[in-house]
């Protein structure tokens, strides 16, 4: 049997996104805990895999981000494939090889069909992640992102998240660390999923960043796969304020690239609408924009 389990903050995403996603890929002796949160995600998280590591039939769970929609028809026979692995403790849909901080996509990233459907300026999709430019495919990797995890058994019962993560921040990157301390393999497959959220990366960049130190202070000198860091501390700052600097102006050059481009096409759609034959064909599209107008107001009035 494969479960499922969320953490819900809100209904409204469930009932838009995830439950659809569930219905749609649940085999008929599923079993679904869908928990209201009790605080951090960690901690509903955990109450979750306290009740399913009673389940002698337990085969997987999967716990989903309530703003992500499963949309493979095939899953559960997938997660089933990716877990006959006895070494295999954990697959996720998008994730990285050598994960050393809390921001895992700074290493190389490998993604599974996954979609990201944003709300804003109209609505919109592109590619999940194609910010850090994942290369498609399945894998190993060293940490996968939490928006769709799926466990096995010994998964369940063996491991926990560490709710003492204050800020909420990592709690995937640490639960990953644990697995692969113990041993254990994370692997990518090729889920079909789609996310729908917003485009702002982190909303709260200052407890995203206590967030980074909580994890590298507990996890320093112990990542699974990465040699100690034999740098004293001042370097290793001075060596982080310059990355820092390097990025903000990589930044301000695509800036800079986006505005030229804008600036560019601005010009020519100038030159466009200010052309003879543009202002000689002013009149028809006038006429046709009324034309329009009217016959969408005639179909109001018959509705």
């Amino acid at each position: 049997m494969i479960a499922f389990g969320l953490s819900i903050v809100e209904s409204e995403p469930y009932r838009r996104f995830s439950g659809p996603g569930l219905r749609r890929v649940m085999e008929a002796d599923s079993e679904l805990y869908a928990f209201g949160s009790v605080g951090l995600t960690a901690r509903t998280y955990n109450l979750i895999l306290d009740a399913a590591a009673g389940r002698d039939d337990l085969e997987g769970l999967v716990l989903v981000h309530p703003h992500a929609q499963i949309t493979d028809p095939s899953f559960c026979a997938k997660a089933r494939q990716v877990l006959a692995d006895p070494e295999v403790a954990l697959a996720g849909g998008v994730g990285a090889s050598r994960v050393q901080t809390l921001a895992w996509w700074r290493s190389p990233a490998i993604s599974g069909p996954l979609t990201h459907h944003y709300h804003e300026f109209g609505e919109g999709e592109f590619q999940g992640f194609s910010w850090v430019r994942p290369e498609p495919g399945s894998g190993e990797v060293g940490a996968v992102d939490g928006v769709l995890m799926v466990l096995s058994p010994w998964a369940v019962r063996n491991v926990r998240f560490d709710d003492s993560l204050v800020h909420g921040y990592g709690f995937d990157v640490d639960y990953c660390l644990q697995v692969r301390a113990a041993g254990r393999k994370i692997v990518v497959a090729d889920f079909e999923l789609t996310v729908h959220d917003e485009l702002d990366l982190i909303e709260k960049p200052e407890v995203w960043v206590e967030a980074h130190i909580q994890l590298a202070e507990k996890w320093e000198g112990r990542w699974p796969g990465v040699p100690p860091d034999t740098r004293d501390w001042k370097e290793r700052a001075r060596r982080a304020e310059a990355e820092r600097e390097a990025a903000r102006a990589m930044a301000f050059s695509r800036e800079l690239v986006v505005d030229a481009r804008v600036e560019g096409q601005e010009r020519e759609l100038e030159e466009a609408t200010s052309s003879f034959p543009w202002r000689l064909t002013a009149p028809l599209r006038q006429l046709n924009k009324a034309r329009l107008d009217a016959a969408a107001r005639r179909r109001a009035s018959r509705s």
